[in-house]
């Protein structure tokens, strides 16, 4: 990239970059063990025993939401259920038919559970 830019410097009047993924990984430290959960729950006037429903409104807006972003990109939503399917070649295979061009290639859904946090 630094030797286009240099061989092209004159005719160049800037340039734009960006990331084409974002990782992001940490740990919720207010929340990531049962007693801050509890004392999240209770700050948000949330009942213990009621957190699978808060939760599953949290899940509802989010599917919505994907949803309109797939159909607004006209791509599909895929779920895979499968720990030993590679994500970066199901990605591949779909950027090699449509070609590769900017914009939202595919949505993969996944679920993973959490047996961490039980009310008691």
């Amino acid at each position: 990239m630094d030797d286009f830019l240099k061989k092209y410097d004159k005719d160049i009047r800037g340039v734009i970059s960006c990331f084409d993924r974002i990782l992001l990984r940490g740990t919720l430290t207010t929340c990531c063990y049962a007693d801050g959960m509890s004392s999240f729950l209770y700050s948000k006037g949330i009942k213990i025993f009621d957190y699978p429903n808060y939760a599953l409104t949290l899940r509802d807006k989010i599917r919505e939401n994907t949803e309109k972003i797939a159909l607004e990109n006209n791509v599909d939503i895929e779920f895979i259920g499968k720990n030993n399917i590679r994500k970066e070649e199901v990605v591949q295979k779909i950027i090699e038919q449509r070609g590769d061009h900017p914009g939202l290639v595919h949505i993969i859904s996944a679920m993973e559970t959490c047996s961490a946090y039980k009310p008691r």
